[in-house]
C-alpha cells in the first residue's frame, strides 16, 4: 500500500503480483473502496501486476469538497500508474469506475492493451436523479442512503445468505466522506460518453450482473453495442458488484479475456 499526490488530492493505492507480469489496474464503484476487488486480486496475482487505489472521495483518499469531474478522476488514474512506472495496461473498472475506465481510454489510448468494463455505462442515470441523491446525502448523511443502496448493490439471494458480509459492506457505505459521494455523484450527473465512446478501438469486455437493479443488463447491453467488437457478458443471479457476489467467476471472465486478446498469458 502506498499513497500519491495529483495535485492537491492524495490518493492511497495497492500493487501486488511481479513487477514483470502484465500490468492490470482496477476502478472501484461509487460509496466502495478497493476492498470490493480482493477476491478478484486473490485470483489474478498468479498471471497479473495488479493495481487498485481509492477513487477521489473514497476509503483513504482525499474527500475534498466540491463537484469531481470525470477529466480529475482520469488524471488521478493516471498520477497512480505514473507514480508505479506503468506505461502499458489492462484497465477494469465497475460503475462509475467503468466511466472512469471509458474516460482513460478515450483520453489515453495508447496506453491501453485491453479495457473491461462491468455493470456501468456510457451515461448512468439521470440529472435529476444525481440532484436529488447529492441533496439527500447534503440534509441526512451517508447513513440515511446506506439502507437502501446496499439492497441495489446485491442480489436478494446474496443478501439473505451472507447477512454478516452485508452489514459490513454498509458499514462501509456509511464510512464514505459525505463530500466524497457527493462529489463523484457529481460525476455521474456530468458525464455522458454515449457518443464518444464508439471511438474506443481496443479489445473490450462488457460484463454484467443479471440481477443488477443500478445499471440492468439492458442499459450496460447498450453500451456493448457501442463499442466496435466488444464482448458482452451476463452473469446469472449476481446484482451490481459482482467482484463480491462472485469473485472466482469474475476472476476467471477477466482471465480468459485477457488471454484470448494477448494481455499476459
Amino acid at each position: 500500500m502506498g499513497f500519491v499526490r495529483n495535485g492537491d488530492v492524495v490518493l492511497r493505492y495497492s500493487v501486488e503480483g511481479r513487477e514483470d507480469a502484465p500490468a492490470l489496474a482496477l476502478v472501484n464503484s461509487l460509496g466502495t473502496d478497493a476492498r470490493i476487488w480482493e477476491g478478484v486480486i486473490d485470483r489474478l496475482l498468479p498471471h497479473y501486476r495488479v493495481v487498485s487505489y481509492d477513487k477521489r472521495g473514497h476509503g483513504l483518499s482525499d474527500a475534498p469538497a466540491g463537484a469531481y469531474s470525470l477529466g480529475e478522476h482520469v488524471s488521478d488514474l493516471a498520477a497512480v500508474l505514473d507514480h508505479l512506472g506503468i506505461e502499458q495496461l489492462a484497465l477494469a473498472g465497475v460503475s462509475v469506475g467503468g466511466l472512469i475506465a471509458q474516460g482513460f481510454a478515450l483520453a489515453q489510448p495508447q496506453r491501453l492493451s485491453a479495457l473491461i468494463l462491468c455493470d456501468t455505462a456510457a451515461r448512468i442515470g439521470s440529472k435529476d436523479l444525481w440532484n436529488d441523491r447529492i441533496a439527500a446525502v447534503r440534509s441526512g448523511g451517508m447513513a440515511s442512503l446506506a439502507d437502501a443502496l446496499v439492497e441495489r448493490w446485491f442480489s436478494q439471494g446474496y443478501r439473505e445468505a451472507n447477512r454478516d458480509a452485508i452489514a459490513g459492506w454498509r458499514n462501509m457505505l456509511r464510512r464514505t466522506a459525505a463530500d466524497g459521494y457527493a462529489g463523484t455523484c457529481a460525476t455521474l450527473r456530468d458525464t455522458d460518453l454515449t457518443e464518444a465512446i464508439a471511438a474506443i478501438d481496443l479489445p473490450t469486455l462488457v460484463v454484467v450482473g443479471e440481477a443488477d437493479l443500478a445499471t440492468t443488463p439492458e442499459l450496460v447491453r447498450a453500451t456493448a453495442e457501442r463499442i466496435a467488437g466488444a464482448q458482452f457478458k451476463i452473469i446469472p443471479g449476481v446484482g451490481h458488484i459482482p467482484s463480491i457476489e462472485q469473485p472466482e467467476l469474475l476472476a476467471g471472465l477477466f482471465n480468459t479475456f485477457l488471454s484470448e486478446v494477448g494481455h499476459g498469458r
